[in-house]
């Protein structure tokens, strides 16, 4: 009705269509807002009241969610990913959240975990897997509309032949890195690489780094992830022929350098370890 309204007082088309479609998505399947300002005016309508009812402890609950939050949550993530948006979603909660003043308590944790939530089971019902959904979802992405193409190149190295034995070794060197104490920084020092072994891996992840990290900012996510099928025999041979903790600590923190590295590396589109 709003849209009629706009037209009979002579506002332009533009206008009239941003009033109609600042509720869409209203339900599953439904059509995105046709225009940026119905866009904008959808964005800004869910995130009030996701905000200001979960800024007064207004949470679903089980099967209780007397005010759609769910649908709200939805309607947010599929605008953020199908459209592509470049939003970092906690940015929009944080933006939304002074409107209130002293009304509400910031809800930005719980509501976040809410979307992540949310966004998992969307994915889950369009036919990933939770594998691919929790490698994706564990890095809590801030920009939605790169998740697509994420999940796809999480797909595409599963399928290479490398893929297991690397998301293996992932999530060794994972688990070595959360029993080490305090932070582990990345800079190798080649004058303590004294292995071939350390040395190869070393070498081999200072030519793959590079060419990740360039797929990865250019949005190719899929390119990023397949060029880290390179390090699988340099990661073998370090596991086979290095021991991490050495009774030297210079020795073992430079080795730690090179695993956490590593991490870094593989783990920049998806957590791979998952």
């Amino acid at each position: 009705m709003g849209g009629y309204y706009a037209r009979h007082e002579g506002l332009r088309d533009g206008v009239a269509i941003a009033i109609e479609d600042h509720y869409k998505p209203r339900f599953a399947g439904d059509a995105l807002p046709r225009n940026h300002s119905g866009t904008v005016l959808a964005l800004a309508d869910k995130l009030e009241t996701l905000v200001g009812l979960f800024g007064i402890g207004q949470l679903p609950t089980g099967d209780k969610d007397p005010f759609a939050l769910r649908r709200h949550a939805l309607g947010v993530i599929r605008i953020l990913v199908e459209k592509n948006l470049p939003l970092d979603l906690p940015a929009l909660v944080g933006d939304a959240v002074p409107a209130f003043g002293e009304l509400i308590t910031n809800p930005a944790e719980p509501l976040l975990s809410f979307f992540s939530d949310r966004l998992a089971v969307s994915l889950r019902e369009q036919g990933y897997s939770a594998q691919e959904v929790d490698a994706v979802i564990a890095l809590g992405p801030k920009r939605l509309g790169g998740i697509p193409r994420r999940l796809a190149a999480v797909r595409a190295f599963a399928a290479l032949a490398e893929a297991p034995a690397l998301a293996s070794a992932n999530k060794r060197v994972s688990n070595i890195l959360k029993k080490v104490e305090g932070n582990v920084g990345t800079d190798v020092n080649d004058a303590l690489l004294q292995e071939p072994a350390e040395q190869a891996l070393a070498a081999a992840l200072k030519a793959v780094a590079p060419q990740a990290d360039a797929a990865f900012e250019q949005g190719d996510y899929t390119a990023s992830l397949q060029a880290l099928a390179a390090l699988k025999a340099p990661v073998d041979a370090f596991f086979d022929g290095v021991m991490v903790n050495a009774e030297d600590a210079a020795l073992r923190n430079n080795r730690l350098a090179l695993l956490a590295g590593l991490h870094a590396a593989m783990n920049r589109v998806a957590d791979l370890s998952r």
